[in-house]
């Protein structure tokens, strides 16, 4: 877990939740109708196998940020 530095999945899941892209339900986190893991590691390792769904979470949050800074 602290081998890896920063994790950029960690941060887009971070800010994916802040924006409201990506869906916390107690301990699950969720996109749309995809369930990404219990906890955060789990939902880091799906991302982390998933790079073509990491990159569209991705591009929505920085729509988003883009929007909300702009605002």
């Amino acid at each position: 877990m602290f081998d890896h530095g920063i994790s950029k999945v960690g941060n887009l899941i971070d800010l994916g939740v802040e924006l409201g892209i990506v869906k916390k339900t107690g301990a699950f986190f969720s996109y749309g109708d995809i369930r990404l893991g219990q906890g955060r590691e789990n939902a880091k390792q799906y991302l982390n196998q998933n790079p073509e769904l990491a990159r569209e979470i991705e591009q929505r949050v920085r729509a988003s940020a883009v929007t909300t800074h702009n605002h």
